[in-house]
C-alpha cells in the first residue's frame, strides 16, 4: 500500500469521528505516516459529521483531499454527498441499516453492511454499530491489521470506558468472523 485516502461520512452521534481516530491511531501503531482531519456542524447530535484519513508509507503533503479512495456512508444523505468523490476503482461501505438505495456507479465497489442490525440484534448495543463498519472497512480494505485495533482501544478508552473494550472487539471483529455468510 502506497497512500490510501479515507472519507467517513454520517451525522453527530453515530461515532463517525472515532471511526477515524480509530484507524488513524492503529495506522500510527504501524509506523505509518497518517493524518486524520475532522468536520462536524454545531449541532450535538443528528448535524453532519465527517473525517478524512490518509494512511501512507511515505509523508503526506496535505490532509485535505478532494478524491477518495474508500467512502465509508453512514447515511442516506452522505452516500448521496459523497459518492462522486470516490475514485474509479474504489470503494464506498453502506450502513444498509440506514440506507436503503443502492450505489448507482458502476466503476466501483459497492459493500453493503447493516451495521445497525448486527449491532442491535447481534452485539445487543446499537451504539456499537460504527465499531461494525469500522471492521468492515478494515476486513475489506486491509488498511492496517486487525491485530492492533485491540492494543489502540485499550490505550484510548481508559477508567470507565475500559468496560466498553470487549463489546466494541466483538463489533470490529463481526466482519472478519462472518464475511463468508
Amino acid at each position: 500500500m502506497s497512500t490510501k485516502r479515507i472519507f467517513i461520512a454520517g451525522f453527530g452521534g453515530q461515532g463517525i469521528l472515532l471511526i477515524g481516530q480509530m484507524l488513524a491511531y492503529t495506522a500510527m501503531l504501524e509506523g505509518r505516516e497518517v493524518s486524520w482531519m475532522p468536520a462536524y456542524g454545531p449541532e450535538m447530535r443528528g448535524g453532519t459529521a465527517n473525517c478524512t484519513v490518509v494512511i501512507s508509507d511515505k509523508p503526506i503533503a496535505s490532509p485535505i483531499v478532494t478524491e477518495v479512495d474508500v467512502l465509508l456512508a453512514m447515511n442516506g444523505s452522505s452516500l448521496d454527498k459523497f459518492t462522486d468523490t470516490v475514485v474509479p476503482g474504489g470503494t464506498i461501505i453502506v450502513n444498509s441499516g440506514i440506507i436503503s438505495k443502492k450505489v448507482e456507479r458502476t466503476d466501483v465497489h459497492a459493500i453493503y453492511v447493516d451495521c445497525n442490525s448486527v449491532a442491535r440484534d447481534v452485539l445487543g448495543n446499537e451504539k456499537v454499530a460504527n465499531m461494525v463498519m469500522l471492521g468492515a472497512l478494515i476486513g475489506s480494505s486491509e488498511v492496517v491489521d486487525f491485530s492492533r485495533i485491540e492494543e489502540v482501544m485499550k490505550n484510548n478508552f481508559k477508567g470507565r470506558k475500559a468496560k466498553l473494550i470487549e463489546l466494541n472487539m466483538r463489533a470490529v471483529n463481526y466482519w472478519k468472523e462472518n464475511q463468508n455468510e
